[in-house]
């Protein structure tokens, strides 16, 4: 689960998140870049298009400075149940992903990763603050700062615009 950041985290850049392999990674390590944050699961209804239209994203922009993250949850369903090592399994195996899965966390509740309640703060969903299911989106620009937050049945490619604009290819 990702560790509290600072007392009144300005950026995403003040947390720091566990990996997969249950490692400390700094958010700061992405300063510069563009990110797509994106609670995922294996089971979902959903899954299947949106991991495909993320690597396309993905591959499309990752050399110009997108960088998506994604993390695993099983709030909604129980459609994330498998260890961190049986979801990256599936992940690289049936979607061939090269982004970086972290540890799976809670998105919602009083178990709420720190860095998901810092991302809603920024953009309110249709729910209020609450994550309402899984493959809800949000976008990062540079500075570490939220500027969009996409609903879960939102096409990753539907975002190509925005992404676009933030690395400043529009």
């Amino acid at each position: 689960m990702a560790s509290q950041p600072t007392e009144n985290p300005q950026s995403i850049y003040d947390f720091t998140v566990k990996n997969a392999q249950e490692n400390d990674v700094k958010l700061s390590d992405y300063k510069g870049k563009v990110l797509l944050i994106v609670n995922v699961a294996s089971k979902c209804g959903m899954t299947s298009s949106n991991y495909t239209e993320l690597n396309q994203l993905y591959d499309k922009y990752k050399n110009q400075g997108l960088q998506i993250l994604a993390f695993p949850c099983n709030q909604f369903g129980d459609e994330e149940p498998g260890s961190n090592d049986e979801i990256i399994d599936f992940v690289c195996t049936r979607f061939k992903s090269e982004f970086p899965i972290f540890d799976k966390i809670e998105v919602n509740g009083d178990k709420a990763s720190p860095l998901y309640q810092f991302l809603k703060l920024g953009k309110w969903g249709i729910f209020g603050d609450d994550i309402q299911w899984n493959f809800v989106k949000f976008l990062v620009d540079k500075d570490g700062q939220v500027v969009g937050r996409y609903y879960p049945t939102t096409s990753p490619l539907s975002l190509e615009y925005d992404v676009k604009s933030l690395l400043g290819l529009a």
